[in-house]
């Protein structure tokens, strides 16, 4: 019986599996740029402690002052509740809009079958007429 001879040739030619990774690893280096382990190391620890408290002192300055009450006296009138009257008025003002469109759409009914009952005794009036020549 015959064996594989293409599977042994091949495992022949082969390199080791430690040789492929550092060939690998070559190869993936020489792609990066010069520096790039300090910027990846840099951003992950983020920026130093004086480096905070120039941005924050930077930021103070840029600040009218008075500014932060402003915000919290904003942000407390965003977070009221509506009283009462508010909600009574919302709700008187939804029942007139509701009734209103209701009037509305039972005028054009009433309108609209008024029309066509007209125009039915109109044409019976027709009718009677011609029979009664």
């Amino acid at each position: 019986m015959r064996a594989n001879i293409s599977a042994n040739t091949t495992r022949l030619n082969m390199k080791p599996e430690p040789a492929a990774w550092e060939a690998l690893r070559r190869h993936a280096t020489a792609q990066l740029h010069g520096g790039f382990a300090d910027r990846v190391l840099r951003h992950a620890h983020g920026p130093a402690d004086g480096t905070w408290r120039s941005l924050f002192a930077a930021g103070a300055r840029r600040l009218s002052p008075g500014f932060a009450d402003r915000v919290l006296r904003a942000a407390r009138v965003a977070t009221e509740l509506p009283s009462l009257g508010s909600h009574i008025a919302v709700s008187a003002a939804t029942a007139i809009v509701c009734l209103a469109a209701v009037l509305f759409v039972h005028k054009r009914s009433v309108d609209r079958d008024d029309a066509r009952n007209l125009a039915e005794w109109g044409r019976i009036i027709e009718i009677a007429d011609d029979e009664s020549v």
